[in-house]
């Protein structure tokens, strides 16, 4: 179908919506962890780094929009263990996923007992902070890419869908970067939750890679869930320094 066709049919404009809002919604995981390590560098460097995070997300997922019959085989087992198949994408899911549960983990002991911090993530050079930073930002854009491009192409055979999809996607990405990553920083049991996020993203990618469909609805509705009970935490301790001060 051309692109007339696409713009005359409604079930296009369905598709279209249905798949940005899906899109977003997959790319919360991607700007939690792009705010959270950027969060780690020196203040002059983190919009810069969050800047090329994205515009990394964008440029890959676009790209492998470009090579869609290549992603598609990706899906295609390449070896069996006791019988349960693993494809290149599984492979890709359960790495990254081990990643990101290594990252969470390791952050949320510096966290709670930051005596103890020992060798951090980031070294302590800006060069060398801003190039690790870079560096792992790419590791996870291939990831949850990957993953959202598997998606696009589980929902609609139309690559223009699937362009205008990722860019709209991406550009909310680039809007919403800096105002949650201040947040984040404002908020110091933010920083927690979010780092349980991770843990329960990267636990969710593992099982998702060694054939336990996990439903999203499932993951996102306690994620959900949770930053509500947070907000309503925040605002009775805002109401209680108010009272305080107050008397």
């Amino acid at each position: 179908m051309d692109i007339v066709g696409l713009v005359q049919d409604p079930s296009a404009w369905v598709a279209l919506v249905t798949l940005v809002v899906m899109e977003v919604v997959l790319g919360i995981d991607n700007l939690i962890f792009i705010s959270i390590l950027t969060n780690k560098l020196p203040v002059e460097h983190r919009d810069r780094a969050r800047k090329i995070g994205i515009g990394l997300a964008l440029a890959m997922r676009l790209a492998l929009l470009g090579t869609v019959a290549w992603i598609v085989q990706l899906t295609i087992p390449v070896f069996q263990v006791f019988g349960q198949g693993f494809s290149w994408k599984d492979m890709i899911l359960i790495g990254g996923g081990l990643f990101l549960v290594w990252k969470a983990t390791k952050e949320i002991h510096h966290n709670v007992d930051p005596q103890e911090q020992g060798e951090d993530f980031i070294a302590s050079s800006t060069t060398t902070s801003f190039a690790s930073a870079i560096g792992q930002i790419l590791l996870l854009d291939l990831v949850f890419s990957i993953d959202s491009i598997i998606t696009a192409v589980g929902m609609t055979p139309h690559l223009p869908i699937m362009f205008i999809a990722v860019i709209a996607a991406v550009t909310v990405m680039l809007v919403a970067a800096n105002p949650l990553a201040n947040f984040i920083e404002r908020n110091p049991s933010i920083v927690m939750l979010a780092l349980a996020f991770l843990l329960m993203i990267g636990t969710t990618l593992i099982a998702e890679g060694m054939g336990v469909h996990v439903p999203k609805g499932y993951i996102y509705t306690a994620m959900a869930f949770s930053a509500l009970v947070e907000v309503l935490n925040m605002l009775a301790r805002n109401r209680r320094k108010r009272a305080s001060g107050g008397h």
